[in-house]
């Protein structure tokens, strides 16, 4: 990634991210590393199509996997990540907080106009 200018490799960053099971992933990793029975139990995939995307995270540096005996644990690779996904939390509450009070401000024009 030496030659990739900074905005490109984020931008993949960011495609990494927009997929629903991997940003789920990530969700259920906040609270420590999980094996993935668990990862398994609360997203509704295929198995193959977990792994597919718990590689995919993984190749990013997203996150990291160990071994417990024949359990694999997947767990955040940075606490930043976490960070990531509470501003993304937070920005969309601002939005929607926003389009919230556009909604009134557009009745209250529409019962008084």
């Amino acid at each position: 990634m030496g030659n990739v200018p900074l905005y490109e490799a984020k931008a993949e960053l960011f495609r990494t991210l927009g997929h629903p099971v991997r940003f789920r992933v990530l969700e259920l990793l906040q609270d420590g590393a999980r094996p993935v029975h668990e990862l398994l139990s609360e997203i509704d995939v295929e198995p193959s199509n977990l792994s597919q995307q718990l590689a995919v995270l993984r190749r990013a540096g997203l996150v990291r996997s160990s071994r417990d005996g024949a359990t694999v644990l997947y767990a955040l690779a940075t606490p930043s990540v976490a960070e990531l996904l509470l501003d993304g939390r937070r920005i969309l509450a601002t939005l929607w907080a926003d389009q919230q009070h556009l909604l009134a401000d557009l009745r209250d024009s529409a019962t008084s106009g």
